[in-house]
């Protein structure tokens, strides 16, 4: 307890040894760039995608990454529009099967009889 007191009575004594600490603990922390440690922690932090949480989209193939981007815009071009229509009318159109036949994402972990035989990775990203 006299300790206490004795660091309080020391500390509250004036201003100077408190620039004093200031800048000792200040010169401390620069390193030779002129950056403090603080400052350099902030840059060096890694930035969060929100997009791409997990950073799966570095772990894919080229080929992954061609399969997913070519089923994702034939999906937003062309299927998306005849699915709103053809749900609104109560009806199915066949030639969207024979499309994604043509495509190959019917069966596509099936190698030969005309099948892509690609990975369980790019059969999940077409799912």
């Amino acid at each position: 307890m006299a300790l206490r007191g004795v660091s309080v009575r020391l500390l509250s004594r004036g201003p100077g040894l408190h620039v004093l600490r200031t800048w000792v603990s200040s010169a401390a922390q620069t390193e030779k760039g002129g950056r403090t440690q603080s400052q350099l922690a902030k840059s060096s932090r890694p930035e969060f995608d929100w997009q791409d949480p997990l950073v799966l989209e570095e772990q894919l193939t080229t080929d992954e990454i061609l399969i997913r981007d070519t089923f994702r815009t034939y999906c937003q071009e062309r299927l998306m529009p005849r699915i709103l229509l053809a749900n609104r009318n109560e009806v199915f159109h066949r030639e969207i099967i024979s499309e994604m036949g043509e495509l190959g994402v019917l069966g596509p972990t099936i190698k030969g009889y005309g099948c892509a035989g690609v990975s369980s990775v790019a059969y999940g990203l077409l799912a």
